[in-house]
């Protein structure tokens, strides 16, 4: 009789939680969405709605709107959950500006979100860019109410002044995580200077958002320090959406939240002083902006 040799079962890797059905959409279609493709194509804009691969780009261009990125599409910062290019940005078109201002009064937006990739090489972070593209959007289309989602700019308060100093409603700031992730999530970024940013913005008089991912290994208690601490530091609205990894080279889910769980968490934040949350499975920073202009300050 012969021994065979016993051979050990190599051991599986953790099986990745599979995408529950509450995150599936449907392509994008239709003769708006297709007129938005067409002003983005011509006037050679950057829109978070491709950089970020954003699930809601089908039902947001279809209504006739999209969220506009300046500054360029490859950005200074390295976040292990974002789509956006890395590296050293080429592109500082101070024609920029008009060109987003006419693009929104062609498209006859009612509500405009701008956003943009960190620019941290630049001394003002691009705070001139952002301000002349809030203000020639107002003066072309004057019944347009702005949103602005701004970036991290590591502690320069004068540019955050000019930042904000363009007339825009809302001034959006995403803490995006909870403390505790934040070297995993957000390397280059800081949770309380995040914080002091969305204060100083507050204390300017503005009204104030922010946005969280869950899913990301986050604890609820966690989730509920964060949303004190946001409260504390003068924040009005907060978005709760469900991070979804954008390619296989950024952070895996930990979790999908169930509709239920967002549903709990929304009201978790209006208890804890909150003015608004959006909270869904699907929910990103620009989901249902327009709701958020009559928030009150």
């Amino acid at each position: 009789m012969i021994d065979l040799p016993v051979i050990q079962p190599e051991t599986a890797a953790p099986a990745r939680p599979r995408k529950p059905d509450w995150l599936r959409v449907k392509l994008p279609v239709g003769e708006e969405y297709a007129a938005v493709r067409r002003l983005v194509d011509e006037h050679k804009l950057h829109t978070i709605c491709e950089s970020g691969n954003c699930p809601n780009m089908g039902e947001c261009w279809g209504a006739g709107t999209a969220t506009f990125m300046i500054l360029g599409n490859i950005c200074t910062r390295s976040c292990s959950f974002c789509a956006v290019a890395t590296g050293r940005p080429t592109e500082y078109d101070l024609d920029e500006p008009r060109r987003v201002a006419e693009a929104i009064a062609l498209m006859k937006v009612k509500h405009a979100v701008i956003t943009s990739v960190n620019r941290d090489e630049l001394k003002d972070r691009g705070a001139s860019v952002w301000r002349e593209t809030v203000v020639l959007t107002k003066q072309l289309s004057p019944g347009t109410t702005i949103e602005t989602l701004i970036p991290d700019v590591k502690a320069n308060w004068d540019a955050l002044d000019v930042m904000i100093s363009g007339g825009q409603e809302v001034i959006s700031h995403n803490i995006e995580t909870v403390g505790s992730l934040y070297r995993m999530v957000r390397p280059q970024a800081r949770y309380d200077r995040s914080l002091e940013q969305i204060r100083r913005t507050k204390l300017a008089g503005h009204r104030t958002k922010s946005g969280i991912m869950l899913g990301l290994g986050e604890k609820a208690d966690e989730l509920y320090q964060a949303m004190d601490d946001l409260v504390a530091n003068g924040l009005d609205i907060l978005t709760l959406g469900q991070y979804l990894q954008p390619t296989k080279r950024h952070l895996d889910v930990a979790e999908f939240i169930t509709p239920d769980q967002f549903a709990h968490y929304k009201e978790e934040g209006l208890r804890r002083g909150l003015k608004y949350v959006e909270s869904g499975p699907l929910v990103r920073s620009s989901y249902h902006a327009e709701r958020h202009v009559n928030v009150p300050i």
